[in-house]
C-alpha cells in the first residue's frame, strides 16, 4: 500500500517567502563553514547527511490532499490545493488519453478540503470517472457553489469527466476501490468525519480536522477503536497544547501531546502529524517532531512509536 502526501497544511495554503528561502540558504552556507565543504566534496551527500530537514526542504505549502493507491485505482482523501499537484502528477505519468478511476473522501466542506477540485486537471478530460464520498449530503450542492460565477468561469456541470457523488453512513463498512473503508464522526464545527482503509491486512486512519475530548476512558473507547493498531495514523495536531486548551479550545483541531497518547493507547504503529499550521515555518515543524520523538520515547515505555509530520511530496510504502 503507497501512501503520498499532495497537501498537508491546514485552513489555508502556507506561502513560502523570499525571508524564508534566504534563511535557508544562510543556514546551509553556515553548516558548509562549519563542516568544511570543499569544491571537490560531494553535494548531494553533503546536502542529504548534514542539513537538517527544514534547510534541505520545505514541508509544504498546499491544503489537505492524500493519496493512498495498491494497483491502478486513486484512493485520494480530501481535495485541497495539493489535488491540483496530483492531477498535474496524474498527466504528466499516464497522459490525457489514459482514462483513470478517482475515489475522493471528502471529510467536510470548509474551504481548504475542497478548494483544490476546480483545479484538478482529470476533471477537464472525457473518460475520466470520478466518484466523490462523504458522509454529508448535499456534496454536489456545495462543490457547485464554488465553481460558478462570479468565483470560477467554469460551471460544475460543465465539466467533461463522469462524475458521481456517494453518500455514506457512519459506522459502516464499505467497499471502494480494492480497499474497506469505514467512516466515523469526529468532533468539529459543522462536523468531519475519519476514514479507515484497509487492505490486504494494512490500515491507515486518516483523522483530521478533529479536537477529540473525552469525559471518562468510556466515551474515549469509540476513537480508540476506530485507531486501533493502526499500521499509520495520520492526526490533526495544528495547535499546540496550551492553544487547545485555551485560546483556540473548541476550534476543532487537536495537538502532538494527545496525538502519542491516543496511539499509546490504540497501539498504533506510526503516528504522523498533520494539518499543519500555515503560519509554522518549516524549522518550528521540525522542533515539532523532535519534541513528539521525545514525548513518544517517554510514554512509550519500551514500545515502538514511529513518528513523522507529514510534508507535501512525502512517499511511503506499508
Amino acid at each position: 500500500m503507497e501512501i503520498r502526501f499532495w497537501g498537508t497544511r491546514g485552513s489555508l495554503p502556507a506561502s513560502l517567502t523570499g525571508r524564508d528561502i534566504r534563511e535557508k540558504v544562510r543556514r546551509a552556507i553556515e553548516i558548509a563553514l562549519e563542516k568544511g565543504l570543499t569544491p571537490k566534496s560531494d553535494l548531494d551527500a553533503f546536502i542529504d547527511r548534514e542539513l537538517p530537514f527544514w534547510v534541505k526542504a520545505t514541508y509544504g505549502t498546499n491544503t489537505p490532499c492524500i493519496e493512498i493507491r495498491e494497483g491502478q485505482e486513486f484512493i485520494l482523501c480530501d481535495a485541497g490545493t495539493g489535488l491540483r499537484d496530483f492531477g498535474n502528477h496524474h498527466v504528466l505519468s499516464h497522459g490525457l488519453d489514459s482514462p483513470g478511476d478517482f475515489h475522493i473522501f471528502l471529510t467536510h466542506f470548509h474551504w481548504d478540503h475542497v478548494q483544490g477540485f476546480p483545479f484538478f486537471p482529470p476533471a477537464y478530460t472525457r473518460g475520466n470517472r470520478i466518484t466523490i464520498y462523504g458522509c454529508h449530503e448535499k456534496m454536489e450542492k456545495v462543490l457547485s457553489a464554488q465553481q460558478r460565477l462570479p468565483f470560477f468561469p467554469v460551471d460544475f456541470k460543465e465539466l467533461p469527466a463522469q462524475i458521481g457523488f456517494v453518500v455514506l453512513k457512519p459506522d459502516r463498512w464499505y467497499d471502494v476501490g480494492g480497499f474497506r473503508v469505514f467512516g466515523k464522526e469526529q468532533n468539529h464545527p459543522g462536523l468531519s468525519y475519519g476514514y479507515r482503509f484497509e487492505r490486504d491486512g494494512k490500515s491507515v486512519v486518516y483523522a483530521t480536522d478533529a479536537e477529540p475530548r473525552f469525559e471518562n476512558d468510556e466515551a474515549a473507547q469509540p476513537c480508540l477503536s476506530f485507531f486501533n493498531q493502526a499500521d499509520l495514523l495520520i492526526f490533526d495536531a495544528q495547535y499546540t497544547f496550551i492553544e487547545t486548551s485555551t485560546i483556540k479550545e473548541h476550534w476543532g483541531h487537536s495537538n502532538n501531546l494527545l496525538g502519542v497518547e491516543l496511539a499509546r493507547r490504540a497501539k498504533v504503529k506510526h503516528l504522523c502529524l498533520y494539518h499543519n499550521e500555515p503560519a509554522t515555518a518549516d524549522k518550528d515543524l521540525d522542533k515539532l517532531l523532535a519534541d513528539t520523538e521525545k514525548l513518544a520515547a517517554l510514554l512509550m515505555e519500551g514500545e515502538e512509536l514511529k513518528v513523522s509530520v507529514a510534508w507535501d511530496g512525502w512517499r511511503l510504502v506499508l
